[in-house]
């Protein structure tokens, strides 16, 4: 159980927020308040449930703190929706679907003897408010991480977070993961499961090991952008605090984020931006596809699993299990497919006799269209994809240099998208970029459009 440090954690963290917020710039104070409550907070089970409200956790009480704090201090700034049409209804999609979802489910589910409660309105209402606050941060990121600075600050940001939070990396692949028992008082996840090749994996204050390789992952790509974008004196400073980040990724033991890095590296290293935006449109539209792919069984599955057999039958028979679990779950989402289950666990296949649960749940996609159906599907990876077409729309004809950072956040946020086919990592730093992003392509949008001819007076 969380001790009271955790607690009090959660309680202080609005006050830290609002100074920061009084003391920052808003783009700063954002990033601030969000990155580094994903870093240092207590992960769940700690927080705080109330009556008709979300969890208020680590993942919704930097974004409620930094909401409110924009709404005060910067009220004539800031837009509550996005201003691309498109985005505006996927927004209102992904707040408003679990309304269709309550509406759509209020019938108990039964396995045998084993029965889940239908949903009601309230939980309905609950949903749609954390809905709501998921979303906050790229709304906000989007009113105030617009110009090409912002983007730099971004970058620098994830790689100077990424450079400090290695240290208890590291400590935890030394002694094993032991900071958030003895800062916090428990351990958020299942310790075999950061036992990897003999030793441990870091974890740190985050959800799963695999969160904590994807910062570094996202640390490494940042790092090298900014290496690769800076060609004075601190350059060789910048490839080796990135060379030092890559040490980190290896050792944090995930194959996936490494795969990634020697995968992605190497394009933010020698190619050009535009060539690193065109690859992070290939991640989004494969991110969108894939659940269609698996759905009219168009994937290869067996020779995939034959061909990693051949390196690894470990991983082999990981992907397997991922694999046949997805199908069995694709087949339950499409007995209800256009709002879906909802919650409760009713999106998964249960024991009739001991009630105990059968499948299991790892892509953030199949979660996302088992709890939502199709319609919150579209609308959450549609907003996090949305941004990269934009992007990419917005900067293929122009004859401008492009900042070089638009690629490196471009592919950060592509490789997330990829990701959370195999993996639910979704954090509040993938709504940030994606609202960075969008924040930009619609400040390019603005600067082409033609200026109003000049009154001419007529005599």
């Amino acid at each position: 159980m969380p001790n009271a440090l955790a607690n009090l954690m959660l309680v202080i963290w609005p006050v830290i927020s609002v100074w920061l917020f009084v003391k920052l710039p808003p783009a700063r104070a954002l990033m601030a308040c969000l990155i580094a409550g994903y870093l240092l907070l207590p992960p769940p089970p700690a927080g705080f449930d109330f009556p008709l409200l979300p969890p208020l956790s680590k993942e919704t009480i930097p974004s409620i703190v930094a909401l409110f704090a924009c709404f005060i201090l910067h009220r004539d700034k800031i837009e509550i929706m996005p201003t691309h049409p498109a985005a505006k209804v996927l927004a209102l999609a992904f707040v408003l679907s679990p309304m269709g979802t309550v509406l759509t489910n209020p019938d108990p589910v039964f396995f045998g003897q084993f029965r889940l409660p239908g949903l009601v309105f309230r939980e309905g209402i609950a949903q749609c408010i954390n809905q709501a606050l998921l979303l906050s941060p790229m709304i906000l990121a989007q009113n105030f991480l617009r110009t090409d600075s912002d983007l730099r600050d971004l970058v620098f940001a994830m790689f100077i977070a990424g450079l400090f939070y290695s240290l208890p990396m590291l400590l935890e692949v030394r002694l094993s993961p032991q900071l958030n028992i003895w800062i916090y008082g428990y351990f958020q996840h299942s310790f075999e499961q950061m036992m990897r090749a003999g030793g441990f994996r870091p974890i740190v204050f985050l959800y799963h090991g695999l969160w904590a390789a994807f910062l570094a992952l996202t640390a490494v790509l940042a790092g090298f952008t900014i290496a690769r974008s800076d060609p004075g004196r601190r350059a060789f400073l910048w490839w080796a605090l990135a060379c030092y980040m890559f040490v980190v990724l290896i050792l944090c033991k995930s194959v996936a984020s490494l795969l990634y890095a020697i995968a992605f590296v190497p394009f933010i290293a020698f190619f050009s931006t535009r060539m690193q935006i065109r690859v992070a449109v290939v991640l989004a539209a494969i991110a969108m596809a894939y659940p269609t792919l698996k759905t009219l069984e168009l994937l290869p599955e067996e020779q995939i699993v034959e061909m990693i057999a051949e390196y690894s039958g470990e991983r082999a028979g990981s992907l397997n299990f991922r694999l046949q679990n997805e199908n069995i779950l694709i087949e339950r989402a499409a007995e209800r497919p256009i709002f879906g289950w909802g919650s409760w666990g009713r999106n998964q296949l249960y024991d009739e006799f001991t009630g105990e649960r059968l499948t299991t749940t790892d892509g953030r996609w199949i979660i996302t269209i088992g709890v939502y159906g199709w319609v919150g599907f579209l609308a959450e990876f549609g907003l996090l994809t949305l941004p990269i077409f934009l992007l990419w729309r917005r900067t293929r004809r122009t004859v401008e240099v492009i900042a070089p950072w638009l690629g490196g956040v471009a592919l950060i946020l592509g490789i997330n998208t990829i990701d959370m086919m195999p993996n639910a990592t979704l954090t509040p730093m993938t709504w940030l970029f994606a609202g960075a992003l969008l924040g930009y392509a619609e400040r390019v949008k603005l600067a082409m459009r033609p200026k109003p001819a000049p009154l001419q007076t007529v005599l």
